[in-house]
């Protein structure tokens, strides 16, 4: 794969225990650029697209009241490969079953309560982005260190 954008969202969880800064750094320091981000309040509705693939499902209700709770800081990274880098970064879904130095395996505990959401494919990337961001809104820009990261 080359270079692409996937949606992260910094859950409800991270923002309570001030993880922000340390959620972003991780994928930062990984060689992903970040092109758009921003802190919100997620509404219900929005909650309810995002989260649409599992309506119906057992666990649907609480997914929305969990991300609706309070604000979450929602963004776009970029780079080679950035699904699956960023998907490996985060861990797995369950953090007992995430590898140490992830960010789930190091610093979450619960499937419920997971710090970080990223999307797992580029259909669901470029469906998720769409609900958070306008075009307008995603950056394309040049760093120092791209040419380093992604040779």
């Amino acid at each position: 794969m080359g270079l692409e954008r996937t949606l992260i969202i910094v859950k409800p969880d991270a923002v309570q225990r001030g993880l922000i800064g340390e959620v972003l750094a991780r994928l930062e320091r990984r060689g992903l650029k970040l092109v758009a981000l921003k802190m919100m309040q997620m509404s219900r509705e929005l909650a309810e697209a995002h989260y649409a693939v599992h309506r119906g499902k057992p666990f649907f209700e609480d997914l929305v009241n969990f991300i609706t709770s309070c604000p979450v800081v929602v963004g776009v990274v970029e780079g080679p490969n950035a699904i699956a880098v960023t998907r490996k970064t985060m861990g797995e879904t369950d953090p007992a079953k995430s590898e140490a130095g992830s960010i789930r395996g190091d610093l979450g505990l619960t499937i419920g309560q997971n710090l970080i959401h990223g999307s797992d494919s580029p259909e669901s990337a470029a469906y998720e982005i769409g609900l958070f961001f306008r075009q307008e809104e995603i950056l394309s820009y040049e760093r120092a260190i791209d040419r380093w990261v992604a040779g």
